[in-house]
């Protein structure tokens, strides 16, 4: 009986024993955290992929996650997980911790996922993603939930859009359609008869289409592009409205119209050209002024083609060589970009043009060609008048100067100039009935005859013509006339007294004798 009692005694102390050591296991980290994770690896029939991350690292996988991880198993952290699944899985968080604050994730893949879901959550500083195919039951769900998004989003769409069988038939239409369609036609109006009747183009090209519909009782018409896909159920319409893109060219092109109008009254020649150097507008003027053809200037020529068919007309100055021609095309493009092109071009013909070059908005250019022959012919006439009188006044033996109403000297002649050893030409600054008074007493005895110019000069009532003998500091006699001209100027001459005064002159002028 009592080796009956040391038994039972040695069996429960065995059993106490066994307890102890299972329970000192199961309590150990290590044992915890491998359990943990084969808890956590364990996954359902619709499982493709779980992964186990200690923060960033990887510590498990299951055998469908091995695909993704493929050698790099040592290596693979959180951050090449999220590169291979974040295109197909959008929203997977920057990092772990992101999931410990907000709680799991269901994330839905995209149509190239394989799987349909990603599972991520925190559980006990693990952080676990998992991979799995939705049931059908989901996967209904999820189909019915996107057809209804993609029925509301086509139906309340701001444009219309309906579905067209090939027998010309209306099977669906939006809401869009169906205002468009009762404000051309009314509210009873049948809408399986096609509103617009000319899809024809759109589908043959496969390009959309701007066809327009005319509003009832108006003459105005509204203006869509129609774009055309064909379907297993007819041919799906979209409809974008482009009014506001027609109205638009129809002012810019009233506008440029307006713009030609007024440019085809200029008599001066303009042609435009853009940001590409090319011809994109000229007026009739140009034409008549450089002699190119209205069909060569209406195919669009590039600026250097232009230039080079007005030198080939002989309408611009010649170069000396066709290298320095393409040179000095380069140089007038840069100056006429800068505003600062401004030529006049003598032209083999006799006639003179000025050409200028102007910068406009959008790196376009503006050239405008003026025919200045006449003005350059009459500038010419004139200056040739002025020389020939100037050739004849110093061939006079009278010393001859003429003062503007201001004192300014305007006019003298060879005589005067060798007289008083001066010429006006040659001073910089110009010279005043002072300056020449001054010379004139310095040069003669004294007189009060120089005071009286001076006043005459200045004086703009009583100008009578008179005259008096002066005498140089050398004894040498001259006679001094001074008259009024027209323009409130004055004239003053002297000469020899020894030559006699016309007799018209001696009745006309009154002698001053200051002798």
């Amino acid at each position: 009986m009592q080796n009956i009692v040391s038994i039972e005694w040695l069996i429960l102390a065995a059993l106490c024993a066994a307890t102890a050591a299972a329970a000192v296991w199961w309590l150990s980290p290590a044992t915890r955290s491998n359990s943990l994770e084969q808890d956590l690896l364990t996954s359902d029939g619709r499982t493709d992929a779980v992964f186990l991350f200690d923060d960033t690292t990887l510590i498990g996988w299951s055998s469908g996650a091995r695909k993704f991880i493929g050698e790099h198993a040592e290596s693979f952290s959180w951050n090449m997980l999220r590169d291979q699944l974040s295109r197909n899985y959008p929203g997977l968080p920057q990092s772990p911790g992101f999931l410990k604050d907000v709680g799991p994730l269901v994330l839905s893949g995209t149509a190239a996922a394989e799987s349909r879901e990603a599972h991520c959550e925190w559980i006990d500083g693990i952080t676990r993603v998992q991979l799995r195919r939705s049931t059908l039951e989901e996967q209904n769900r999820s189909l019915d939930q996107e057809l209804t998004t993609l029925r509301a989003a086509v139906h309340q769409a701001p444009y219309p859009v309906w579905l067209q069988s090939d027998e010309g038939e209306i099977t669906w239409s939006n809401l869009a359609y169906d205002d468009l369609i009762q404000k051309i036609r009314g509210r009873d109006s049948d809408v399986t008869e096609p509103l617009f009747t000319e899809l024809d183009q759109p589908k043959t090209s496969g390009k959309p289409e701007r066809i327009s519909i005319p509003l009832p009782e108006s003459n105005k018409r509204l203006w869509y592009n129609i774009s055309t896909t064909e379907t297993e159920a007819g041919w799906l319409c979209h409809a974008v409205d482009v009014n506001a893109v027609v109205d638009a060219e129809v002012a810019q092109r009233n506008f440029v119209q307006t713009l030609a109008k007024t440019f085809a009254q200029l008599s001066i020649g303009l042609a435009i050209f853009d940001r590409n150097r090319q011809l994109v507008l000229f007026n009739p003027v140009l034409v008549d002024l450089t002699a190119l053809s209205p069909d060569f200037l209406s195919s669009r020529p590039n600026l250097m083609s232009f230039f080079d068919r007005l030198r080939d007309q002989r309408m611009m100055p010649e170069p000396k060589n066709y290298s320095s021609w393409r040179q000095q095309m380069e140089d007038l493009l840069k100056a006429a970009a800068e505003g600062n092109y401004q030529e006049t071009w003598s032209l083999p013909s006799g006639s003179v043009y000025s050409i200028s070059g102007r910068p406009h908005p959008d790196g376009a250019i503006a050239f405008l060609f003026e025919d200045i022959t006449a003005e350059v012919s009459l500038t010419r006439q004139f200056r040739s008048e002025l020389e020939m009188g100037q050739s004849i006044m110093d061939q006079m033996d009278e010393a001859i100067a003429v003062f503007a109403n201001d004192g300014t000297m305007t006019f003298s002649n060879t005589t005067y100039h060798e007289l008083w050893k001066m010429d006006p030409d040659a001073s910089f600054a110009k010279v005043s009935i002072m300056d020449a008074s001054r010379i004139w007493q310095d040069t003669c005895d004294p007189t009060p005859a120089w005071g009286e110019i001076r006043d005459f000069v200045a004086a703009s009532d009583t100008r009578d013509p008179w005259w008096t003998k002066v005498k140089l500091r050398d004894g040498t006699p001259l006679m001094c006339k001074v008259t009024g001209i027209q323009n409130g100027a004055t004239m003053v001459s002297f000469r020899d007294p020894d030559l006699s005064l016309p007799r018209a002159d001696q009745e006309r002028f009154a002698i001053v004798d200051h002798s």
